[in-house]
């Protein structure tokens, strides 16, 4: 057993390494959960998570593959990612017992039997949550809606044994698993990024030699109005470009500073 002068000695050696750093541990630990949450901004959900309050980034998968359970089950499924593989654990092997027992023909008890779902690459999710721990960083995910199920999960992105990495290090390893998905309100159907509309004309542009005599002021227009069932098109019509689109497949959201506009198949189910 170490004595208490040895345990002081340790403690002191190690806020040394920490001290010639310029950080703390807890201010290590902190610097890293700032850096992911700008990263993977984090989404609110409503209480019993039938809903989104506020958006936050949206992730997309690049490996195979997680496993999530629906939000009406109790368990908070885990899966971790270490040394380049992902892995759904115990939580896998017990989907594949609840599929084995219900293929012979004899179904597990009731109560051990829990509506999950696996994503792959490329699907889609929030990022609800995130902890740094000693040993590993944990993300909580929440889905979209599938047949009117939400689902949820945990990804522990383990760190090797012994070793604590660096946040740039740390990073790097979530990106090998979550890709943002970027914000295509402003680029137009090629991917490309769109000129600024206000940009200045050219220095040396001559003005018009006879310029109009402005226009009598017009009337002014009637209040935008969104209804239910109106196409994006409609929409954008009415409202113009929105500031920022939430492409979840079948489902979009459009962002406009007061209002948050959602379709389902293209057409607008709810406007807030």
């Amino acid at each position: 057993m170490f004595s208490r002068q040895a345990i002081i000695k340790v403690s002191i050696a190690a806020a040394i390494v920490f001290s010639s750093l310029g950080m703390s541990p807890r201010s290590a630990g902190q610097g890293l959960q700032q850096k992911l949450e700008a990263t993977y901004a984090i989404t609110k959900p409503t209480d019993d998570k039938s809903d989104i309050v506020t958006a936050g980034s949206v992730v997309i998968l690049q490996k195979d593959k997680i496993i999530m359970y629906a939000i009406s089950n109790q368990v908070l499924p885990q899966n971790t990612y270490k040394a380049g593989r992902l892995s759904e654990g115990a939580f896998g092997v017990h989907d594949n017992v609840q599929k084995f027992g219900s293929f012979i023909g004899h179904p597990p008890p009731q109560q051990a039997q829990t509506q999950s779902r696996h994503f792959v690459t490329g699907e889609k999710f929030w990022v609800t949550g995130i902890a740094t721990q000693s040993d590993g960083v944990v993300f909580t995910l929440f889905t979209d809606a599938y047949n009117d199920v939400r689902y949820q999960c945990t990804l522990k992105f383990v760190y090797p044994k012994g070793a604590t990495p660096s946040t740039d290090d740390v990073l790097k390893t979530v990106a090998e698993v979550f890709k943002v998905q970027q914000d295509d309100s402003a680029k137009d159907d090629k991917g490309n990024q769109q000129p600024a509309a206000d940009a200045a004309p050219a220095a040396d542009a001559a003005p018009a030699a006879d310029a109009a005599p402005a226009a009598e002021a017009a009337p002014p227009a009637p209040p935008a109005t969104v209804a239910i069932g109106q196409t994006t098109d409609e929409v954008v019509a009415i409202l113009g470009q929105p500031e920022k689109i939430l492409n979840l497949g079948a489902k979009q959201i459009y962002v406009y500073k007061d209002l948050k506009v959602t379709f389902v198949k293209g057409k607008v189910t709810d406007a807030q």
